[in-house]
């Protein structure tokens, strides 16, 4: 009888938790028996282990194995053990020494032929890895990119279970033999000339771009209301061209989400630039939120963190779709509940959304709509829901010669990128050493508490707050512009014009 054991890692969300895989042979009839929760596919990977280790040139140990999976009581899922399996089983046999796997934590998926596979999530099971004090880590060539994201770790790429061997033998790896063309790395596309989005491209509609800007400075929630063709799509789309670039944290911690999705970019896997998603009406709950009957997947409000959601024709998604957004939008996180298990993923985003006035959509005289239909059709959007958006911009079609004067004076992205940029770095300034680095992330007490306005400038909201025209959380959330906007004007308190504007953009009276 002989055993061995390495280790792997398994993830809950965008959590990792590393797993002993301990390898058992013992005499009885000749089989594998995998024992700790695994999943279908897990299950699967018996038979597809036993091909690859065949197909490396590799002898299968006789009689009954036991691959034990713990702790036992954690579900595990995905192909992602195969490799660290196979060594396991190999070491207990003796074809390579023990005591090599012992350091190393092994994420890979395997072919038949014995070529590995890459797998989602090596960048967040990497992380995991690392607080609970592993530094050695085999992946599959495809993840290598990603895993060498995290510093202070040795990461060895193997293209193939033989060349895994090859290494923990200390014998030379034949690059020509082991090579895998379909998992070395992938180089991106040559780069095509297309010309990048921007804000010069929106002419007219003043006040929308001046709300695009505030949103983008504060991380402040925007609605948008007008007929087709007013440009709502348009703006918000080059929004993110207007957004700060991702901090070193944020990056590792949006490329984690993406790496569990599996939705990284080729090439380069680290997301620098803050994401941009925009589902399409029809979107279930869970690929808005996440969720999923057996393997639990960040959705789009996770996918958009440190970024921008995008729900086009907002009142056409389901009421449920959207009354669902309400706790990630307060708290940044989904927390998705199931009977094996509950997962946290990150969801501080920026919302955009976008509507017509009514249902047929058509401007003016043309509008064959009755005053109750159009708001019906608005209801749809909940009173909690809106009551979370900072700032409300009604578009109006823009005229001819609005679009002529207009075209010389459009600033570009880069110009308002800039302003955006300063106005970040103020707020950063002044909530050095708070949790919180935009004005949109404060508590409404700790705003109250810390960064007072002075009482000239709170003059109109003390007034629309007794008419029973703003609630006490529309007040918190206006001065958080008015913060915003005084940023954006360089002064070092709100003053009375911007609480007013803002009062403006949050009760949708902006002209």
């Amino acid at each position: 009888m002989a055993l061995a054991r390495t280790r792997s890692m398994a993830l809950l969300g965008v959590e990792g938790h590393v797993i002993e895989v301990e390898a058992h042979l013992g005499e009885g009839p000749a089989g594998l028996t995998l024992v700790g929760l695994p999943d279908t596919a897990l299950r699967e990977a018996r038979d597809r282990i036993r091909a690859a280790v065949v197909n490396s040139g590799e002898c299968w140990p006789e009689g009954h194995i036991t691959v034990s999976l713990s702790p036992a009581s954690l579900p595990k899922r995905g192909s992602g053990f195969d490799l660290a399996i196979a060594a396991a089983v190999l070491a207990a046999a003796g074809a390579v020494p023990p005591s090599a796997l012992h350091p190393a934590v092994v994420l890979a998926e395997l072919g038949l032929d014995g070529r590995t596979r890459a797998v989602q999530g090596v960048l967040p099971a990497v992380l995991a890895g690392v607080r609970s004090g592993h530094t050695t880590f085999v992946v599959a060539r495809g993840n290598a990119k990603e895993a060498a994201l995290v510093p202070g770790i040795t990461v060895v790429a193997v293209a193939s279970l033989g060349e895994l061997l090859a290494h923990l033998r200390g014998e030379p790896i034949d690059q020509d033999l082991f090579g895998d063309p379909a998992d070395t790395e992938r180089h991106e596309s040559p780069a095509d000339n297309r010309r990048r989005p921007d804000l010069a491209d929106v002419l007219g509609q003043p006040v929308a771009r001046r709300a695009l800007e505030i949103a983008a400075a504060g991380s402040h929630h925007l609605m948008m209301v007008g007929p087709p063709g007013t440009g709502k799509s348009l703006l918000a789309e080059r929004l993110p061209t207007i957004l700060p670039r991702l901090a070193p944290e944020d990056s590792i911690e949006v490329t984690a989400v993406h790496s569990v999705a599996g939705t990284l970019p080729k090439g380069s896997p680290l997301i620098v630039d803050p994401p941009f998603c925009a589902p399409h009406h029809t979107a279930t709950r869970a690929a808005i939120v996440g969720g999923g009957s057996t393997r639990l997947r960040p959705g789009c409000v996770s996918l958009a963190h440190r970024g921008a959601l995008f729900l086009d024709e907002a009142p056409e998604f389901a009421r449920g779709v959207l009354d669902s957004l309400r706790q990630p939008l307060e708290t940044g996180e989904v927390v998705i509940a199931r009977s094996a298990a509950s997962v946290c993923f990150p969801a501080r985003f920026l919302l955009v959304l976008a509507a017509n006035p009514c249902p047929c959509g058509r401007p003016g005289p043309a509008c064959t709509c009755s005053s109750s239909q159009r708001r019906r059709y608005l209801a749809r959007l909940s009173g909690p829901l809106v009551d979370r958006v900072d700032l409300k911009v009604e578009l109006q079609p823009v005229a001819h010669a609005e679009l002529l004067a207009d075209r010389p004076y459009a600033e570009s992205s880069a110009t308002v990128a800039a302003r955006v940029a300063q106005a970040r770095q103020r707020a950063a300034r002044r909530l050095a050493g708070t949790p919180w680095s935009t004005n949109a992330e404060i508590p409404g007490a700790e705003l109250r508490r810390h960064f007072p306005v002075a009482p000239p400038a709170l003059g109109i909201l003390a007034a629309a707050l007794e008419r029973g025209d703003i609630s006490a959380r529309g007040v918190d959330r206006t001065l958080r512009v008015a913060w915003t906007l005084a940023d954006l004007a360089g002064r070092p308190q709100p003053a009375v014009e911007d609480t007013a504007f803002a009062y403006a953009l949050w009760s949708g009276r902006a002209q």
